[in-house]
């Protein structure tokens, strides 16, 4: 079976192509599995992003049913699993803030667009050239802020004012809150995180990340901790889609939001062509980049219509797709049915989630998310660990669009001053 190279500038869905070479009976039994897997995985995970993201947990459901089939269904990988991730939580976060969920949605569906134009352009291979050392720099400068914007929730603090938004600042405010540390709470959080990494090293094969958010909040509820939880927070969740519908949109909004939606741009097709490549190397096979970055556009303005936040290929739900035995892109499909399915069936238990407990969830996110090992190798030669640095510290105390461009510049800077020397030297 050839791998895909020769069709990889195809503007065609792997999909297509799968059914195309043949689908049968053992191959869809696999998809199912693997789709119960990712789904399992995908169900707290969307919550949480919802969460840390500034709005309520049915959106970033929303984001993995919407945005989630449809990456499956039109991408260009046979194995990627679009929703919400997230490197995205800081960005939307921002958003939020600073112009609300209406001006959220506008920028999602923007960028949806812009993703949509640079898979059209056959611009796809120039975002997969952005330097290693600018990847794990700010990759690890989210999970740095991510961890940042958790500890709140993960210590039950509560702060006299809005919690900052940059780092520093933020920081600043949750020293000065410690005397409202809730221990229920950090307990719940802590313990949590500390199970899933037990289940990971002793139990690798065991839903950890669902199980120990059931366990916590099973404790929780049966001990009568007093945390706050998703019912308290955001009432109920719903049990389905809510009808499409356009956020409000004019001129100067567009105006406005553009600048923002040129960093969702950015962040999504790195980070979901990072998220293919990352499928690709497990699997031997090659994803058609340009085709696959028209689908998360299409993804984004879909799942912005039914409410939902960005959507981008996710590394780690792909990498279980792939580990579960997906054979093609209908187990992206099928894991986005069972959602809504879980959904449809159990909103009312999300209501008793500790809040606590999905901060300790995305502990471990960040801890995933940030490549120690890489970090610390390319630390050891100085125009690495200059690139390196420079993109995290900037993304960090400023803002991802910063750190990147940041990074790109200098490495590029670089690079030109290395051939100039090497051309002296010869």
């Amino acid at each position: 079976m050839p791998d895909g190279t020769s069709t990889a500038n195809l503007y065609r869905p792997k999909l297509f192509t799968t059914l195309k070479e043949g689908y049968g009976g053992a191959d869809f039994r696999k998809d199912v599995m693997a789709a119960l897997t990712v789904a399992i995985v995908a169900l707290p995970l969307s919550m949480a992003f919802g969460v840390a993201s500034g709005v309520n947990p049915a959106r970033g459901l929303y984001t993995a049913i919407v945005g989630g089939f449809l990456v499956s269904a039109l991408g260009g990988s046979r194995f990627q699993i679009g929703g919400p991730a997230g490197a995205f939580i800081v960005l939307i976060a921002a958003t939020v803030a600073h112009y609300g969920v209406d001006g959220l949605l506008v920028t999602v569906m923007m960028s949806g667009a812009l993703l949509a134009i640079l898979g059209i352009s056959r611009l796809g291979s120039l975002i997969r050239h952005i330097p290693h050392a600018v990847t794990v720099g700010f990759t690890a400068g989210i999970a740095v802020t991510i961890l940042a914007s958790q500890l709140k929730d993960l210590g039950g603090l509560t702060l006299a004012g809005r919690e900052p938004g940059p780092l520093l600042p933020k920081l600043a405010a949750l020293g000065g809150a410690i005397g409202t540390l809730n221990p229920w709470a950090l307990g719940l959080g802590l313990g949590t995180a500390a199970l899933i990494f037990l289940q990971r090293r002793y139990r690798p094969t065991w839903p950890g990340m669902i199980l120990a958010v059931a366990a916590a909040s099973l404790a929780a509820f049966a001990l009568h901790f007093p945390v706050e939880t998703i019912g308290a927070r955001f009432g109920e969740l719903p049990h389905g889609l809510p009808a499409p519908h356009l956020p409000q949109i004019d001129a100067e909004k567009l105006v406005t939001l553009f600048p923002v939606a040129l960093s969702f741009t950015l962040l999504g097709g790195v980070e979901s062509l990072l998220s293919a490549k990352v499928a690709d190397s497990m699997t031997g096979r090659k994803h058609r980049a340009n085709m696959e970055l028209v689908a998360q556009g299409i993804a984004n303005i879909a799942s912005a219509l039914f409410g939902g936040i960005a959507v981008t290929g996710t590394i780690a739900r792909t990498a279980t797709n792939v580990r579960a035995g997906a054979r093609s892109p209908l187990s992206g499909m099928m894991h986005a049915a069972f959602v809504l399915l879980f959904m449809l069936v159990a909103a009312p238990l999300a209501s008793y989630i500790p809040l606590a407990t999905l901060a300790g969830l995305l502990l471990v996110v960040c801890w995933t998310m940030a490549d120690k090992g890489e970090f610390a190798a390319l630390l050891r030669a100085w125009p690495s660990a200059a690139v390196l640095l420079a993109t995290f510290l900037l993304t960090i105390v400023r803002d991802l669009t910063a750190g990147i461009i940041a990074g790109c510049v200098l490495a590029a800077l670089l690079a030109l001053m290395h051939r100039k020397v090497k051309e002296e030297g010869a």
